[in-house]
């Protein structure tokens, strides 16, 4: 996969702009074309509503290759119908999720049957250390006993904060890597994370490219920037500017 061609945003980083309009605007000036949703911009149990919404975004020629699903899928599988429901109204190919650790092991069961019935993949989100998914040994335990239905979107900040290597990771579970998060962090002397430019942190950003450049399972990837919540499109362009800096280089 060639991120400098394909790179998006995670809407997330437009969290502070309410309307549609204005992400699409965010995202324009970005320099950007592909967008994964999150429940920030819209209850996706409403069909109807936010299949406009994806309509809109396609309409302004942003594809939308994800949705990241509000809630942990459940072994009630009526409750987790309605995220799946909503990916074939958008037509995603993939879902952002995390699992209800109460439910195990059903919770995977359900979620595998849904992803065959609407033929989508599923990207756990691996959400630091102190979630029960963020680190790499949970998830090769997890994926050893799960279909292929369930993947990995793999956040590169959040696995440096779970001390894990992100770049080791992409190769180790690139057969199940379907959806990337490029991010980067910085850490104060109380171990607080902070947003920066990607690469200008603990990123090791040319490595992440050169692992990526082989692998064909990944659908997407975004970049994600929760600094500067008011004005986060510099540093998102400043992002891109160096993703494509290095991609040249390569």
């Amino acid at each position: 996969m060639n991120i400098a061609e394909e790179l998006g945003v995670q809407s997330y980083c437009f969290r502070a702009f309410e309307d549609h309009p204005a992400v699409i605007e965010q995202i324009h000036k970005s320099g950007l074309a592909v967008v994964e949703l999150c429940g920030e911009h819209g209850e996706f149990s409403d069909l109807d509503t936010m299949g406009r919404v994806v309509d809109l975004y396609k309409d302004a020629g942003i594809r939308v290759p994800s949705i990241t699903a509000q809630l942990p899928l459940s072994a009630d599988e009526q409750a987790t119908r309605a995220t799946f429901e909503f990916a074939a109204r958008a037509g995603v190919g993939h879902i952002m999720v995390d699992f209800d650790v109460h439910t195990l092991p059903e919770c995977f069961r359900v979620a595998e049957k849904l992803a065959d019935e609407y033929d989508v993949l599923l990207g756990i989100h691996n959400h630091g250390g102190s979630h029960w998914l963020g680190n790499e040994d949970m998830l090769a335990h997890v994926f050893a006993n799960t279909s292929p239905r369930i993947g990995l979107c793999l956040d590169t900040a959040w696995a440096i904060d779970a001390s894990n290597d992100p770049v080791a990771m992409a190769r180790r579970f690139a057969d199940r890597l379907y959806g990337l998060h490029v991010k980067d962090y910085v850490f104060d002397r109380a171990g607080v994370p902070e947003d920066v430019v990607v690469g200008q942190g603990n990123l090791d950003l040319a490595g992440l490219l050169a692992v990526m450049a082989e692998t064909n399972k990944c659908k997407y990837a975004v970049l994600e920037y929760e600094g500067d919540e008011h004005n986060p499109t510099p540093a998102i362009k400043q992002c891109v500017e160096a993703v494509q800096e290095l991609s040249n280089r390569g």
